[in-house]
């Protein structure tokens, strides 16, 4: 089994980590801190286009910036030409929906309980305007989704199987691979938003099953805000024609028709930050070095170490799902709502998230939940901030537990 990175390690990592020091962040799976080497990437192409225009920067600094491709193929196990980069995770799972085929009227779209709320929106509105349906696959008693549920749910008109990897709402892992059996069993399309694990948990996509899988820099790969990876099976790729085109994706041909690109990179647009995509690279490149082995190790250990304690806190209620488990760590305080707490741990320093219902409706409501405070980890996260995020919880948790004995 990998160990976890020693403290050594992490305290070199947070020194190099400005953000580390400024703030105690239990929001990565928000968006994580970037590195100053990551900023400095940034930065020295923004210089370059002030120094040579930025046109011409773009051709210069082309092997720096399409460093991010090579090195976002090697993160996946994927090839070179089945990785598109795109604006964030949203752009890439959104531009491969809206590039399948017309949906018809009695199509069905089977989607995992835990799928994130812009991706349900997105299918919801197609399907609606065609006449298909959105289903939802049953879980198992540890809440993940359950492929033997999944099979038998399936006929010839089901057009596509939707999961969303690592839920947004809690530290429940969804069996991907299992799911990727099924589908290519069946012969249906199978995406996999996996926004929440790139960067967080080893990925080879070969093994998922998957035929197209999205994720974002600003998570767990410590990468830039509007930046986002985007993977497309090569045999599956001429299933996809874009919505929409430029000179890049689609350039036209002598006779003035134009022809889709003969890579994922039909997806993309010719207009993106050459900028953050180095920035991107420098990030990718972070994360192949330490080993998404040892990453995995370490957030884990952070995550169950703050569960634990969490857990133990009267009138605290942890409400993580699944038998494997992520960095995010889903929890309430009795009495207290989650947007309070947050902001109430805020002014102490303190970062956290909370999601509300319109972020995983279907798993929200088929638990009852109306809102969780998320702390989600990192392999920076150090045992001090977990004891400090601890320490201000127990005086939160024992503000409401005070308050309700005055009251009686």
């Amino acid at each position: 089994m990998t160990a976890p990175l020693p403290p050594s390690t992490v305290q070199a990592l947070r020194a190099m980590a400005p953000g580390t020091q400024s703030s105690v962040h239990f929001n990565h799976a928000g968006a994580s801190l970037p590195s100053t080497a990551t900023l400095q990437a940034i930065h020295a192409h923004l210089k370059r286009e002030a120094a040579q225009g930025p046109m011409e920067a773009g051709v210069a600094a082309r092997d720096l910036t399409e460093a991010a491709r090579t090195l976002a193929a090697q993160l996946l196990n994927a090839q070179v030409d089945e990785i598109a980069l795109t604006g964030g995770n949203s752009a890439g799972w959104g531009a491969a929906f809206a590039a399948l085929p017309a949906w018809r009227p009695g199509d069905r779209i089977l989607v995992g309980r835990h799928e994130w709320g812009g991706n349900l929106a997105t299918m919801r509105l197609h399907a609606a305007r065609a006449g298909a349906t959105l289903e939802t696959i049953a879980s198992d008693d540890s809440g993940c989704v359950d492929a033997q549920a999944l099979e038998a749910m399936l006929d010839d008109r089901v057009r596509l199987i939707a999961l969303t990897w690592l839920p947004a709402n809690g530290g429940l892992i969804n069996p991907a691979a299992a799911i990727g059996q099924v589908a290519r069993r069946h012969g249906i399309p199978y995406f996999v938003d996996a926004a929440q694990a790139i960067g967080q948990i080893p990925i080879d996509v070969e093994q998922v099953g998957c035929d197209v899988l999205s994720g974002p820099g600003r998570k767990a790969l410590r990468g830039p805000r509007g930046t986002g990876i985007l993977y497309v099976r090569r045999a599956f790729l001429d299933r996809l024609t874009p919505a929409f085109v430029d000179t890049h994706s689609a350039p036209l041909d002598a006779d003035g028709q134009p022809v889709l690109r003969p890579d994922a990179a039909r997806l993309e647009s010719a207009e993106n930050s050459l900028a953050l995509r180095c920035g991107l690279a420098n990030a990718l490149r972070e994360a192949l070095d330490l080993g998404l082995d040892t990453i995995r190790a370490s957030i884990d250990a952070n995550a169950q170490a703050l569960r634990a304690e969490l857990a133990a806190i009267p009138g605290v209620t942890v409400l993580d799902q699944g038998r494997e488990k992520s960095g995010l760590v889903a929890f309430n305080v009795a009495g207290q709502d989650a947007a309070d707490v947050q902001r109430r741990l805020a002014a102490q320093g303190i970062t956290i998230g909370s999601n509300g219902v319109p972020y995983t409706p279907l798993d929200m409501q088929a638990r009852g939940l109306d809102r969780i405070a998320r702390a989600s980890v990192s392999y920076l996260t150090s045992s001090a901030e977990i004891d400090r995020l601890l320490e201000a919880l127990r005086a939160l948790a024992g503000q409401t537990c005070a308050g309700r004995g005055a009251a009686g």
